[in-house]
């Protein structure tokens, strides 16, 4: 029997505001820490803009799923997303894209995840957390992320980390691969030195984006195109 799969596309084009968590309205909702305040929207140009204010404070900008967490790492094929940063982020600027458990307002505080990251500039690094033995941060994929977007792909499917025997090889979760679009235009593997291994984990995760700031004025705007997560159905 060939094994059956989905595809979950979310496309931001439209008047589009996501709920907050309470609301349970649709996939995805949206949570705003800061006075300021910070938005999660859609705008023109078919976007959906996590943006921060000018306003002097700490600001927290997040699109995900309410902590529901719907997609199992082992039935994962890939996810693919398409963004684009503001110009030239300040030093207090940081966040993430890809999947991951429970939202947390400090990014160091998440358990589970596998995103690409920017951190006080437009360089995009890559970071895994299986929730033990394998907490890998802030690897460099050599390229940025400016006001032009790229294709980002995290891979479940495709990788294999070899053992010596008598230990088994290990493929899929256990050599996760990530792929960024590079200043050509070509899907190309970043981070491949790292051996990104989330074996280990095996419950669920969401489709979750967060862009924040630690203090000042200094503004930022992390820009959604769209998402698609592939996964496997169950027998």
């Amino acid at each position: 029997m060939s094994v059956q799969t989905a595809r979950d596309y979310f496309s931001f084009r439209g008047a589009y505001a996501p709920p907050v968590v309470a609301s349970r309205q649709g996939a995805l909702c949206s949570k705003i820490t800061g006075a300021g305040p910070p938005t999660v929207k859609s705008v023109s140009g078919g976007s959906m803009d996590l943006a921060l204010t000018a306003t002097s404070e700490v600001q927290v900008a997040t699109l995900y799923m309410g902590d529901i967490l719907p997609y199992d790492i082992d039935d994962l094929i890939r996810i693919t997303i398409r963004a684009k940063l503001t110009a030239a982020l300040a030093a207090a600027v940081s966040g993430v894209f890809g999947l991951a458990t429970a939202q947390n307002d400090a990014l160091d505080s998440l358990a589970n995840f596998a995103l690409f990251k920017f951190d006080g500039s437009n360089a995009i690094v890559c970071e895994t957390d299986d929730g033990g033995s394998f907490d890998l941060d802030d690897k460099p994929t050599g390229l940025s992320l400016v006001a032009t977007y790229r294709r980002f792909v995290i891979d479940f499917a495709t990788g294999l980390k070899a053992q010596s025997p008598p230990s088994l090889s290990k493929g899929g979760t256990a050599d996760v691969r990530f792929c960024m679009s590079n200043d050509r235009g070509a899907l190309t593997r970043v981070a491949g030195g790292t051996g990104f291994d989330l074996s280990a984990f095996t419950s669920n995760l969401q489709l979750f984006a967060q862009i924040q700031k630690t203090t000042g004025t200094a503004v930022g705007t992390l820009s959604l195109l769209d998402a698609e997560i592939e996964y496997r159905l169950p027998a």
